[in-house]
């Protein structure tokens, strides 16, 4: 029998009072699911992927012989292709779906999409799809781990994760950090799912957006703080993440343009000062310049966009490892 061997030094664990999690076929359906144990856990186990991605050598055989299906029905570039490296990296193989090169196109449904895959004998599904609970139907089609790469509005866990883990490499820990994240909140699911991680590691999260695209239910459900002014919102904030707008999922009313939003909510030079010094700037991208963040601090030395994404791959290959009993 597989089983998951520790990545983190026994001494790491103790310092961070941290027990060892079963993840062996877990599925990352989002992160409620998980505790804050357990989300330390991935952490600290992606510290150790980074180092990996770091070497000259970046491949490791701790997944040899193992089948990881991107089975992607939704657009996309660095998730799909975040997934697929993280996979090589561990020296899985990989089959790659794509949706409008499929079957699906043909009229197949995701039912029966799956059973083929699962006929060709694959170990883990990373999925995305535009209707939230496909994760679910997957795995209850495949009996196999799903990890989801993001569905609908509802939730994109590893986008979580690799933010809050570009925050925790970058500070040390999250506990009561303010942390302002700004834009599309109706439409985004980062929004959610950050939400959830960051407040289990201890956050304090502001959203701030026109209230148009501003959920009613956001302090019930989620218990944050909600801020229709950015000033109000960037008040100390210790890290400010900016939204794409997310026009494809949006009806018109919403408000009046681009222009007009960019206006009251863009992060820039003269919005920011509201924030404390070298504040930690991300974006789970893609960006669009000029509308939610001008380039002045998209590429600003406290801006870790770039980062985020090199810390998706490393996320991405310590659930890999957790879930199929990697070998250390």
């Amino acid at each position: 029998m597989i089983t998951n061997k520790p990545l983190i030094k026994a001494s790491e664990l103790e310092r961070r009072k941290i027990m060892i999690p079963q993840f062996l076929g877990r599925n990352v359906y989002d992160l409620d699911d998980y505790s804050r144990e357990e989300i330390l856990y991935i952490l600290e186990a992606a510290k150790g992927m980074k180092e990996i991605n770091l070497r000259e050598y970046k491949k490791i055989p701790t997944l040899r012989g193992k089948t990881i299906c991107t089975l992607f029905v939704e657009n996309s570039t660095r998730t799909r292709m975040s997934f697929e490296l993280a996979a090589n990296r561990l020296s899985a193989d990989v089959v790659s779906f794509q949706a409008s090169v499929s079957a699906l196109q043909k009229g197949e449904s995701l039912q029966d999409t799956v059973y083929t895959l699962n006929a060709m004998g694959i170990d883990l599904y990373c999925i995305r799809h535009s209707s939230p609970g496909s994760p679910q139907l997957v795995n209850k089609y495949s009996g196999k781990p799903v990890i989801n790469g993001g569905d609908g509005r509802h939730a994109h866990p590893t986008q979580a994760l690799l933010d809050i883990y570009s925050i925790w490499e970058k500070k040390g820990s999250l506990k009561d950090l303010k942390v302002t994240i700004v834009g599309d909140i109706l439409n985004s699911r980062v929004v959610r799912s950050n939400l959830i991680g960051m407040s289990k590691l201890g956050a304090k999260v502001t959203v701030c957006g026109p209230k148009t695209l501003m959920p009613g239910n956001m302090e019930s459900v989620y218990g944050c703080r909600v801020e229709y002014d950015l000033g109000k919102a960037l008040d100390k904030a210790d890290v400010v993440m900016g939204l794409r707008m997310q026009l494809e999922r949006m009806s018109e009313g919403l408000f009046p343009s681009l222009e007009e939003y960019s206006k009251h909510y863009v992060l820039s030079n003269e919005t920011l000062k509201y924030a404390k010094p070298n504040a930690l700037i991300m974006h789970p991208g893609p960006m669009n310049r000029g509308v939610e963040i001008l380039p002045e601090i998209a590429d600003s030395k406290d801006s870790v966009i770039v980062e985020q994404v090199a810390n998706g791959v490393a996320i991405r290959m310590a659930l890999m490892f957790l879930i199929l009993g990697g070998k250390a």
